[in-house]
């Protein structure tokens, strides 16, 4: 895979990987795993919630009232 970064964007990742001392790479890789992470969570719950609250559609508005 290649990814292609415009002048600001590499700029940004450069600097953010010289501040942590850590290669471009390595940073990249990490906010790659961390929006994974965060996007499968918030579909997951997104999921759930489709499936539950139909479930509890009915006690949740008389809880409402």
């Amino acid at each position: 895979m290649t990814l292609r970064l415009d002048d600001q964007e590499t700029s940004a990742l450069r600097k953010q990987a010289e501040l942590e001392g850590r290669s471009m790479q390595e940073v990249a890789r990490q906010a790659v795993r961390d929006y994974v992470e965060r996007t499968s969570k918030r579909t997951l719950l997104d999921q759930v919630l489709d499936e539950e609250i139909p479930r509890y559609a009915e006690a949740l508005e008389r809880l409402g009232q």
